[in-house]
């Protein structure tokens, strides 16, 4: 599975929408939909529209951080990370989720609130992450032999290490730079996608 995760700041051709079509045509199987500095009522009508690509696609919309869009638009998924779960408290039985983990502890607290899956960072070296230290193929094995739920990897994933990754026992991939900052969009989902299990 290929996730892509929004940031439309990086967007050299187009827009949220024209790349997140091209993503869904090269292959992206679903997008997380995270754009942190906008409020509920700039975010609704993003995530409305991308909803409706979506699911003309046939693939998934994730959304990240703020449970009152992902509600009224009845997202395929939530998505909220280990702190913020922490001190929202919020209640998300009838909405399915992810969390986002840096470690065993975090990945098994997830699991035991049922969260769909993990995603678990970071992988590789990553300009969104500079300054701290990549947790390696190592965090997603050790993840691996405490939960049961999907882990997705997420930071510094390409085109080159993206198998090996794979391999390490994640059951997708996430990206943003790759592909929200490409000039073809398209192409970067389609390459990353291919080479998922050279």
């Amino acid at each position: 599975m290929l996730y892509l995760i929004t940031n439309r700041h990086l967007i050299k051709r187009g827009d949220i929408y024209s790349v997140v079509s091209e993503a869904y045509r090269g292959g992206v199987d679903a997008v997380i939909l995270r754009e942190k500095d906008l409020s509920y009522n700039e975010l609704l009508p993003i995530a409305l529209k991308l909803n409706n690509i979506t699911h003309q696609y046939g693939k998934k919309l994730i959304i990240n951080s703020c449970f009152k869009t992902a509600q009224k638009i009845k997202a395929d998924f939530f998505h909220i990370g280990y702190e913020d779960y922490l001190k929202q408290k919020l209640n998300l039985n009838n909405m399915p989720y992810g969390m986002s983990v840096h470690n065993i502890k975090e990945a098994v607290y997830a699991e035991q609130r049922h969260a769909q899956y993990v995603l678990a960072s970071h992988i590789y070296p990553t300009k969104c992450k500079q300054g701290l230290k990549p947790k390696g193929l190592e965090l997603i094995k050790a993840i691996k032999t405490q939960v049961k739920i999907p882990i997705i990897a997420l930071g510094g994933i390409s085109e080159k290490n993206i198998a090996k990754v794979i391999q390490a026992g994640a059951y997708g991939v996430a990206v943003m730079s790759a592909i929200m900052g490409s000039l073809n969009p398209y192409l970067s989902a389609k390459y990353l996608k291919q080479s998922m299990f050279k």
